[in-house]
């Protein structure tokens, strides 16, 4: 792998990393409205939780996207391709028309779920770029 190749690549991968720590703060704030939703926080709450959600959608968009670019740039080492968030529209529709306790919970377990994924990634980006410098 050409050295210009590897510098393209761990400024790539800053960028990703750059993404997921915004992915993984708008999830962790998801998480903590998502407690106070449990316990009977209403439709203002669900909201905000849901903007904190967008955000972290909007960022694993753009991971999404230069995981894609370092891929080309990486050529033979396989990367996975797809970091979309776990949290799908029944589980958002639900959250917001059958706002009960139930719900709350199983949005909860979504967002717990998709806050789990985004911190493997960035420890799998931190390794990435780690050895990216050991080899420039």
């Amino acid at each position: 792998m050409a050295d210009i190749q590897v510098t393209e690549a761990i400024n790539i991968t800053n960028q990703i990393l750059e993404y997921v720590e915004q992915a993984e703060r708008s999830l962790s704030s998801a998480r903590n409205w998502g407690f106070f939703d449990v316990l009977g926080g209403g439709f203002i709450v669900d909201m905000i939780k849901h903007h904190k959600l967008s955000k972290a959608r909007y960022s694993m968009d753009s991971v999404n996207y230069l995981m894609q670019r370092l891929q080309q740039v990486l050529g033979s080492i396989q990367l996975p391709a797809d970091y979309r968030m776990q949290i799908g529209e029944f589980a958002t529709l639900a959250d917001f028309f059958f706002d009960g306790v139930f719900a709350d919970i199983y949005m909860q377990g979504k967002i717990m779920q998709s806050l789990d994924e985004v911190r493997k990634l960035k420890s799998r980006l931190y390794e990435l770029k780690s050895r990216l410098e050991n080899v420039r």
